[in-house]
């Protein structure tokens, strides 16, 4: 007598029985009318479930057999569990039809509200995620869509700067060492965890709303481990000063209060003459990145740039302008610092953004704690500011050696011989 459909999939045995159950074939047992629950081995031998449900466009994932995992009944699923969760999305009804882009929309409007950095983000999206999911629903979104698309975009090369209506451009790829390559592999799966976070916070505000049933899918999607730890450049004292010398006169005060004050460009180019207290030695930084305002102190040679970027000035006037009188605009900054760079032998360029490395190292080295360095930079909390320079910081390890381990002889240049 023939076996049924489900003598073959209600147990672990019988799914691996390559006789009855091949890599890649559906097999569909009906559970009751509209309803039935389907298996499938995908070419790595990993069986999933699915339910077939009426009203459904799609088949609806249930999650991974146990064919070699014990079943939990959240991802693993052994038959009579996955039969259970398939009635379960069943009287659900019908899946949502929530888009991708529909969901994108409504993160920015509430983003534009509670959030700053909407234009960083909005740039992430419509570069990243919205032409990657232009006809998919919320609800059709599966851990290894997810996945796919996560792995795809760190092997993209890094996106250059490309007209409007132009097609984006990419960097061509260049002779690198090793290191490098290392260094350009961990930068790529970094900005491809950013995109990551970034789709993950627009489907939980999606979820949150009611608009899809079940986050499951995207909370199995994971960041690649270990690759928010960039190596820091920052400027020494010497560095600095050739660089400032060989910026142009209109450009020279801008990268000199990046240097002085650890600001971003962006509070930089926003901040007005007015932000300036010539009595208490502050300069007020407005709410950026972090949501939050903050005043900067500022030593002599910052109270002699911002009293000369000042003087006779009205309040409202932008502090830092371009030689025509304009306000330095977005990306405005990276001409003229690739050519100071040049003019000045720094090898690799520095980014503007260096010079707040700069301003936070050489806190640090001096001895300043993470807490102050963290206040200073207008940093959320004090880990983004351990993990860039804590190892600045510290100095009980230098102290404990200097002070505390012996010397262990004199070492003479007479009997001294390698140990072989």
């Amino acid at each position: 007598m023939a076996r049924t459909m489900r003598e073959k999939l209600d147990k672990r045995s019988a799914r691996l029985n390559t006789k009855d159950i091949k890599r890649g074939e559906w097999h569909q047992a009906t559970l009751e009318p509209g309803l039935a629950l389907r298996y499938r081995q995908t070419a790595q031998g990993v069986g999933i479930w699915y339910a077939r449900i009426r009203g459904h466009k799609s088949d609806v994932r249930i999650g991974v057999a146990d064919d070699y995992a014990v079943a939990d009944g959240v991802n693993v699923f052994e038959w009579k569990q996955a039969q259970a969760k398939a009635r379960e999305l069943a009287e659900r009804g019908p899946a949502p039809s929530y888009t991708v882009p529909k969901a994108l929309d409504d993160y920015l409007a509430w983003f534009r509200e509670h959030r700053k950095s909407v234009q960083e983000t909005e740039a992430s999206i419509e570069a990243h995620i919205r032409p990657a999911f232009v006809d998919r629903t919320v609800a059709s979104l599966t851990a290894e869509d997810l996945k796919a698309w996560r792995d795809k975009l760190a092997r993209q090369p890094a996106r250059k700067r490309s007209g409007k209506g132009r097609k984006q451009a990419h960097k061509a790829a260049a002779a690198m060492t090793d290191e490098e390559r290392d260094e350009a592999r961990r930068a790529r799966r970094a900005s491809a965890n950013r995109v990551l976070g970034t789709l993950k916070a627009v489907l939980n505000k999606a979820f949150e709303d009611g608009h899809v049933r079940d986050d499951t899918e995207w909370r199995r999607v994971k960041p690649f481990p270990k690759v928010d730890s960039p190596r820091i450049r920052f400027l020494t004292e010497a560095e600095a000063v050739r660089l400032v010398n060989a910026c142009t006169p209109e450009f020279r005060p801008l990268f000199r209060a990046a240097l002085l004050t650890g600001a971003r460009y962006g509070e930089l180019v926003r901040m007005t003459v007015g932000d300036y207290n010539p009595t208490t030695r502050l300069v007020f930084v407005a709410p950026s990145k972090s949501g939050k305002p903050r005043h900067i102190p500022l030593n002599d040679s910052g109270v002699d740039l911002f009293a000369s970027s000042t003087t006779g000035r009205e309040s409202k006037a932008p502090m830092f302008v371009r030689a025509d009188g304009e306000p330095w605009g977005k990306n405005h900054q990276q001409r003229p610092l690739s050519e100071a760079c040049k003019r000045a032998k720094v090898v690799p360029p520095v980014r503007f953004r260096e010079a707040r490395h700069s301003y936070a190292s050489a806190l640090a080295q001096a001895g300043a704690d993470l807490l102050t360095i963290s206040k200073l930079l207008g940093h959320a909390d004090t880990r983004i500011t351990s993990r860039h320079y804590a190892h600045l910081c510290d100095r009980t390890l230098a102290n404990a050696v200097n002070n505390l381990l012996p010397n262990f002889g004199e070492t003479e240049a007479t009997n001294v011989a390698a140990i072989r």
